[in-house]
């Protein structure tokens, strides 16, 4: 309790480790109350930072500009600080298994600046036993300290949903873990300081890493289940949202709709506890039937698009195609692991290349990423056909007078991948109409 008091009183610092989508609201909101020392590896976003430039829309940039976290990128700040929190990515390499390059990064370079009696803190979604196996054995090597008698470490998953203005860190209920009961009590009150939510105090941190790793195993497999749905009922002429629509007014009914599954979380977490899994002998049934259907709805998307194209007498190669959206997920600029880039190649398989827009997207990432240059959507003229793929609030309040200026003379094909739209409305005015 004893560095929980130095914190609350000035006498000790925090720092977090990654300012990304997760880390840097994390560091604002403790900044309020204690000194924080921001940091990570890209200079450039730190210089946003300092500049008073939120380029994660998180928290915004009047608040970026009034915060008073010392934003850094020189790893020798980490020295001041006395409780670490690291809350850098885990994504998955081409073959879907584990890349913890990100946190063993992470770990070799506050290993190197670590001080006795400091407490260190993972966030970033990982396996079962990669904190205590992994971490820290890395952090002991560089630092030359001994975990358990000059540091210790926690466990605390980040639940930040990116571009959610009402799930905040705040309001959601954090569970928190430590190696021993008196850090678990020290990172339990250091949290709590921010967490209006509460914590939950988890008896481990495997317990901790697995919690998080099934909350986005769940929500993945419920929305596999309504997209192997959605393609049933599209066989049968049947209208999915009409169907999920009348199934919720049951009380007991789960409010999980089809859709494309990207982002860092939900598409990828399932294939931590499945590699952990299949490292203890059990090959996965239920949760990787799930991500192989979440894995192939692009390419039915395009598939889809290219059956309309043909329905409405329009010849398929070179067709003329825009899409509108291309984050993954509604209001928020991160276009990383997003699944709109698998219906751009499945297209460009039969000899289309769309067009693409998206206002709220990080273009300079899509652009280093995927190669993809948006294009204004005042531009968008004489389509074949448009797939409408993300809900943005701008999109969804793209009236028809609007969706006919992006269309050219004849059929007019409309893949409207959320059913942010009024279907019989379209259908009505002679488009050519298709949802998930």
């Amino acid at each position: 309790m004893k560095l929980y008091d130095q914190l609350v009183n000035k006498e000790e610092k925090l720092s977090l480790v990654g300012l990304g989508y997760v880390g840097m609201p994390i560091a604002v909101a403790f900044a309020r109350k204690i000194n924080v020392i921001g940091f990570d590896l890209n200079a450039k976003k730190i210089k946003m930072y300092k500049n008073g430039i939120d380029p994660t829309h998180e928290v915004g940039n009047e608040i970026i500009s009034k915060t008073t976290v010392e934003f850094t990128s020189d790893e020798s700040k980490l020295r001041e600080a006395k409780f670490h929190i690291v809350a850098v990515p885990t994504p998955v390499n081409a073959d879907h298994t584990p890349d913890l390059s990100p946190v063993e990064g992470a770990s070799t370079i506050l290993g190197r600046n670590l001080t006795k009696g400091s407490v260190v803190v993972f966030e970033s979604t990982v396996y079962p036993g990669v904190t205590e196996d992994v971490c820290v054995p890395i952090l002991e090597k560089e630092s030359g300290l001994k975990c358990g008698v000059d540091f210790k470490i926690g466990y605390s998953p980040e639940r930040i949903n990116p571009g959610d203005k009402v799930h905040r860190l705040e309001t959601i209920k954090k569970i928190v873990s430590g190696m021993d009961e008196e850090t678990l009590d020290c990172v339990a009150k250091v949290y709590e300081l921010v967490v209006d939510a509460g914590v939950h105090r988890a008896d481990s941190i495997k317990v901790a890493e697995a919690a998080k790793v099934i909350e986005n195993s769940q929500r993945d497999i419920n929305i596999a289940f309504m997209n192997e749905l959605s393609i049933i009922f599209n066989k049968m002429g049947v209208d999915t949202k009409s169907v999920l629509e009348a199934a919720g007014t049951k009380w007991n009914f789960l409010n999980f709709k089809p859709g494309l599954v990207g982002g860092h979380c939900i598409g990828v977490d399932p294939y931590y506890l499945t590699y952990k899994a299949e490292m203890l002998g059990y090959h996965s049934q239920i949760i990787l039937s799930g991500r192989r259907i979440n894995d192939d709805m692009g390419r039915y998307c395009a598939e889809n698009c290219v059956k309309n194209l043909i329905a409405a007498d329009k010849s398929v190669k070179g067709a003329k195609i825009a899409i509108l959206g291309f984050t993954f997920k509604e209001n928020c600029p991160d276009t990383r692991n997003t699944k709109i880039i698998d219906i751009v190649h499945e297209l460009q398989e039969y000899g289309i290349t769309p067009v693409i827009a998206d206002p709220e997207a990080d273009a300079a990432e899509a652009k280093m990423l995927y190669g993809i240059e948006f294009v204004d959507m005042s531009t968008i003229r004489n389509m074949d056909a448009v797939i409408l793929a993300v809900s943005h609030a701008e999109f969804s309040h793209l009236s028809m007078a609007e969706m006919d200026m992006f269309f050219a003379e004849g059929k007019k094909v409309l893949l409207d991948l959320k059913g942010l739209l009024n279907r019989s409305e379209y259908e009505a005015a002679g488009y050519n109409y298709w949802r998930l």
